[in-house]
């Protein structure tokens, strides 16, 4: 992860600086050392600074980082996060980088955190998805995990989650179970198996077929529905709401006894926390 976390970096700061900061080294002359802070300008939780201190380091090794606050902790309107120190062309070099990632990162961690608020009453756990940007998956998902909440599967290859196009195109529920149990002795795979389900006859249809599965998805259900699947479920598997929760109506899923609820909105419909790195 080190590896792919220096390439990330570079190839950003690349993407930033291209042949060179013109306006930076026009104004400001080579030896000039300087002090910044970085600053919350409204509430949140704070996420990814660990990302931006390598950012710092890549930049320039020299520059001197005094961290005053860390990732998962609350935010007021006012808090300096950290003081930098070093060249003032290194600190400008770095500045816009570190924001975008800590800003994007704290928005997500924020909204989370708003997200488990509401369902911190009940033993539901609340769940991200792979509607992340491309490129930045590890960061959105840490910031989750950072704002309280708990990491789906990161891709396609560390779990079998058997969605309705996989259904369809293997034919119905029962085929595609099948063809997974066979496709895993096969090949010595030993993956937990999520299958997604429609309305109540795809739950029976899942429990009759007598294959086992980690959990079982019930997507775009009501609540009066997930009840009822819950019910029939019955603690044989886990059980994950999914399909158009919001901050409107996550309560009400929750209460319903259901294990999990996913929210793509977790990583794809946040706002940004609004931080500044400011000269001192």
């Amino acid at each position: 992860m080190n590896n792919y976390l220096e390439t990330f970096i570079l190839q950003a700061l690349n993407e930033d600086i291209g042949n060179g900061d013109y306006t930076s080294l026009a104004c400001i002359k080579t030896d000039k050392n300087s002090k910044a802070q970085l600053i919350a300008k409204e509430n949140g939780i704070l996420s990814g600074i660990e990302i931006g201190l390598k950012v710092f380091e890549l930049v320039d090794k020299n520059l001197q980082v005094k961290l005053l606050i860390t990732s998962g902790e609350k935010l007021k309107k006012g808090d300096i996060v950290l003081h930098v120190s070093g060249s003032a062309q290194s600190i400008l070099k770095a500045e816009r980088l570190v924001l975008n990632i800590i800003q994007r990162m704290s928005g997500i961690a924020t909204f989370t955190h708003q997200m488990n608020e509401l369902i911190a009453h009940t033993s539901c756990k609340l769940l991200d998805t792979r509607k992340t940007t491309p490129g930045f998956r590890y960061f959105e998902k840490l910031a989750v995990l950072q704002g309280g909440g708990v990491n789906h599967r990161f891709g396609l290859f560390d779990m079998i989650m058997i969605k309705d196009n996989h259904i369809d195109f293997a034919g119905g529920i029962e085929q595609a179970l099948k063809s997974v149990v066979a496709y895993q002795k096969e090949n010595n795979l030993n993956l937990q198996v999520e299958i997604e389900t429609r309305n109540i006859d795809e739950v029976n249809q899942v429990l009759r077929s007598g294959i086992k599965v980690q959990r079982i998805m019930l997507d775009n259900y009501s609540t009066t529905q997930l009840k009822e699947a819950v019910v029939l479920i019955n603690g044989v598997c886990e059980t994950e709401a999914s399909g158009g929760i919001d901050e409107n109506t996550i309560k009400s899923y929750a209460e319903t006894g259901v294990n999990f609820i996913s929210m793509g909105a977790l990583t794809h419909s946040y706002k940004s926390l609004d931080l500044s790195l400011k000269a001192i």
